[in-house]
């Protein structure tokens, strides 16, 4: 008598990928809001340059240039962008030493800061490094995590280009993504790839990760995670961490 047999059952085979997807994955998620802010950062530039030259730019001046600019990339959908504008190089305008034009939160209301109020008080941005970096080094940056008390008060992301227009720094074109939209975004499509995936930035703070025990802002120095290989993402000056499960 044949004895029946159970038919075998298969183990799905865990998925394997490499860690320049994860790579793949940073670069595509953060160069969509660099290239917005390419897009428009030397016509903004080139208007800000014309009102400079004839003596005109003044705060009212800078922020009806920005405020179409700021509208747009308000709007991109590839990204939560919580907030966007242009931040003034150091003695830039003719009434004011430090001056943001920015547009955040639900509606894109304009932000208005202490340097911007009649007390005039001086905010210095100069060596903050959403500002200080691209000003610098003369390429896009992102910055962060950090608890940004001038926006937000929450953790935030800064994406930054810098702005000129022959040969004259203007300042910085930027906008902002809240840690916790990006977290939301970004962790689903890192454990899609079966590992453990921590994202950090040039000092080696984490700035999101699949893995619980690593929170936002966590320094990877002195821990399990300093030993393992971090990849480069190309244009966004931050690194991925690859960890197997």
């Amino acid at each position: 008598m044949n004895t029946p047999t159970t038919p075998a059952t298969t183990t799905p085979a865990p998925m394997t990928a490499e860690p320049a997807d994860a790579v793949r994955m940073v670069e595509e998620y953060f160069g969509a809001p660099i290239r917005m802010l390419d897009s428009w950062v030397a016509s903004c530039a080139a208007e800000l340059s014309v009102a400079l030259d004839e003596g005109s730019l003044t705060r009212p001046r800078f922020d009806a240039i920005v405020e179409p600019y700021a509208a747009r990339t308000l709007a991109l959908d590839a990204v939560p962008v919580y907030g966007a504008g242009f931040i003034a190089a150091i003695d830039l305008l003719a009434d004011a030493r430090s001056h943001l034009a920015w547009w955040q939160g639900e509606g894109g209301r304009q932000l208005v800061l202490a340097s911007q109020t009649v007390n005039k008080e001086y905010i210095d941005y100069s060596e903050l490094e959403w500002y200080r970096v691209p000003m610098s080094t003369g390429g896009p940056h992102v910055a962060g995590p950090y608890v940004d008390y001038l926006c937000s008060d929450e953790y935030t992301i800064t994406v930054a280009v810098p702005a000129s227009d022959g040969g004259r720094l203007l300042g910085v074109a930027g906008l902002d993504l809240l840690v916790a939209e990006v977290e939301r975004e970004i962790i689903p499509r890192f454990a899609s790839l079966g590992q453990q995936v921590t994202l950090v930035n040039g000092v080696g703070r984490v700035v999101v990760s699949t893995d619980p025990r690593c929170a936002t802002g966590d320094s990877v120095r002195g821990s399990r995670l300093a030993d393992l290989p971090r990849l480069s993402c190309d244009g966004v000056a931050l690194d991925v961490i690859v960890e197997s499960v």
